[in-house]
């Protein structure tokens, strides 16, 4: 894994299950990235939820991930709430699905070009024709379905020199968590773009999984949505993750609590 990149002293966001989550409008995201990927920096951008940080909490190595990454955006709705009560109040939530349809949209309009790694070679087809067909001018320079396994380091080194001669900007990664995040932290500083991992997005964009309605997505319910549509699994991330979540929260507020009434005794 690259070395740990301390969080900068400039960036306005706060520690969540101490995970630094960035605060950051959709404009601002979308400013940043392509920032760094007209300057052909490697970079890496982190999609947060419940499920992202709380795995972190419970897993130094993978905190270590989440923390050295260049920016680490709200993905689920508690995290924006969270980010909201903590004097960021017009935090948005900065998903996945929307992010890869925004910057691609913006990538066309600038000629940036972009590679996708993840899923299977039929949902990456599927996905880029219909991205091809809502954005013409959309460089896609290439896509790789790797094995779903670990992959080894000369795999590691072959895919990134491939990425490396498409000459690809932006790099859509869609492994699922934890793996996404790793495998963007091990290949900053030998891919020069920015990396995005954004889970399962390739699947809605695909139309292999459709998305919660609108008011779901606005209301923190879209995990219910998802969970009803791929119950045998979720079930259990979503039990055991969501239940550690608001253990976490809960203990972090009561020792909180204990401090300050210690302070004032």
């Amino acid at each position: 894994m690259s070395a740990m990149s301390p969080v900068t002293p400039d960036r306005d966001g706060t520690p969540i299950l101490g995970c630094h989550v960035d605060a950051l409008s959709w404009t601002g995201t979308l400013d940043l990235i392509v920032k760094w990927a007209r300057r052909r920096e490697s970079r890496y951008v982190c999609i947060c939820n419940v499920h992202s940080v709380v795995t972190a909490r419970r897993d130094p190595d993978f905190q270590a991930v989440l923390t050295s990454a260049d920016a680490a955006l709200p993905d689920g709705m508690p995290l924006a709430w969270y980010l909201r009560r903590h004097g960021f109040k017009d935090q948005q939530r900065i998903n996945g699905p929307d992010l890869l349809a925004r910057l691609s949209a913006r990538a066309a309009s600038l000629g940036l070009p972009v590679f996708f790694i993840g899923s299977t070679a039929a949902i990456l087809a599927r996905m880029t024709a219909r991205l091809r067909c809502s954005q013409p001018a959309l460089d896609i320079v290439g896509t790789l379905s790797p094995p779903f396994r670990s992959l080894t380091p000369r795999e590691n080194e072959s895919i990134a020199a491939e990425i490396q001669r498409s000459g690809a900007r932006i790099v859509f990664v869609g492994l699922g968590c934890p793996k996404q995040e790793r495998w963007m932290a091990e290949q900053r500083g030998r891919i020069p773009a920015v990396m995005i991992g954004v889970g399962a997005a390739f699947d809605f964009h695909a139309g292999q999984q459709p998305r919660a309605p609108r008011w779901m997505r606005d209301h923190g319910l879209e995990w219910l949505h998802r969970l009803r549509c791929e119950p045998r699994r979720l079930w259990r991330r979503y039990l055991v993750t969501n239940s550690l979540f608001a253990w976490y929260l809960l203990r972090e507020l009561f020792a909180a609590r204990a401090w300050a009434s210690s302070v004032r005794d």
